[in-house]
């Protein structure tokens, strides 16, 4: 879907309204640049694209696959595609949402091709068109207005990262537990979002290249450089931040184990306690709770109740001692006669003398 197409000559727009792609072709011969704007292409769009403008069919085909990484190619007509990764931060789902832009960029023509919804360019556009001494630099001072954009997009979401961060760095370091979910979640946020930022140096880097950029940009692209410098900096700090509070939280997570297994190994000890006193007192009531005739019939004074008892409860008591101190303390045994050492050559012992 064509979002907004207009032709630029000297840092001013030409004409209002909508412009079909074969009118934008068009204008390109008549002088300045022409501005295409486009939303989520379908392949059938991106042909008619293509064929209008002349472009190369590997950089129409960059253009529709979503790319991991920024980057910057230049092909044989001159035309360079610059892909970058964008970003907006979602409050109600506490996620990052991204988005991709597609730059191509010839003398007389920009093309941009977006993906996703964090990728909207009104806004770069209207700033663009404020500006007209730098409209009349030519197509690269819609790059900069892109790039402008879409860095400072970026430090929004820096801040949100950097209060979820605090949030649960607050939880582990009171000594809570903090959902490691949470925490693998922020740390593959942080590292998709270093992704976009991180390579997009590089790019920027290429146009501080006096010939690369016309000379009145690049103070305005040294700019950028530096706004994307403090925001590469900030993320790769909060990726080695969050690997440190992965770590805490797993510590955390053992200290509360540990207390659990000593609550469980106290309840043992008390449940152990309870069944040694009780162990005797099992062993009476059953023993004397059975019904043999032998028994009823002879235990017929206290005395005898009390030898049977007791001498019920010392005998295996006196057994288990006896075959502990066995285990403890082996019977040796004999040496056996192969480890005797031979008679040395020439001993008296077990020889015959002759007189």
């Amino acid at each position: 879907m064509i979002v907004d197409c207009a032709h630029y000559r000297d840092g001013r727009r030409q004409h209002e309204g909508a412009m079909s792609l074969e009118q934008a072709a068009a204008h390109c011969a008549q002088g300045g640049f022409v501005w295409l704007g486009i939303f989520e292409p379908g392949p059938e769009e991106l042909a008619r694209v293509r064929e209008n403008f002349g472009l190369h069919e590997l950089a129409v085909e960059d253009a529709r696959t979503f790319h991991l990484r920024p980057k910057a190619e230049k092909y044989e007509d001159g035309t360079e595609l610059i892909i970058l990764r964008t970003a907006r931060y979602d409050d109600e789902r506490e996620e990052i949402d991204t988005g991709e832009i597609s730059i191509f960029l010839a003398e007389h023509f920009v093309i941009t091709v977006r993906q996703g919804i964090a990728s909207e360019l009104h806004g770069a556009r209207s700033r663009l068109e404020r500006r007209p001494e730098l409209l009349r630099t030519g197509s690269t001072s819609t790059l900069w207005a892109i790039l402008d954009q879409v860095v400072d997009s970026y430090a929004p979401v820096v801040a949100e990262l950097e209060r979820d961060i605090e949030q649960i760095e607050a939880t582990v370091f009171s000594g809570a537990v903090a959902p490691t979910e949470r925490i693998y979640s922020l740390r593959r946020e942080a590292t998709d979002f270093y992704r976009a930022v991180h390579p997009l140096l590089a790019v920027l880097a290429r146009r501080l290249q006096p010939d690369k950029s016309p000379t009145e940009l690049l103070p305005y692209f040294r700019d950028v450089h530096d706004h994307l410098l403090l925001v590469n900096e900030e993320v790769s700090a909060q990726r080695d931040l969050l690997t440190t509070v992965l770590e805490a939280n797993i510590a955390v997570i053992s200290v509360e184990q540990n207390k659990i297994n000593l609550r469980q190994s106290a309840t043992m000890e008390r449940l152990t306690i309870i069944a040694t006193v009780f162990l005797p007192l099992s062993f009476v009531v059953g023993f004397f709770g059975q019904n043999f005739e032998w028994l009823v019939g002879h235990i017929s004074s206290f005395t005898a109740f009390l030898a049977l008892s007791v001498g019920g409860l010392l005998l295996p008591c006196l057994m288990l001692y006896v075959w502990l101190r066995r285990r403890r303390h082996p019977t040796p045994s004999m040496p056996e006669v192969s480890n005797v050492a031979p008679a040395p050559y020439g001993s008296l012992h077990g020889v015959r003398t002759h007189q």
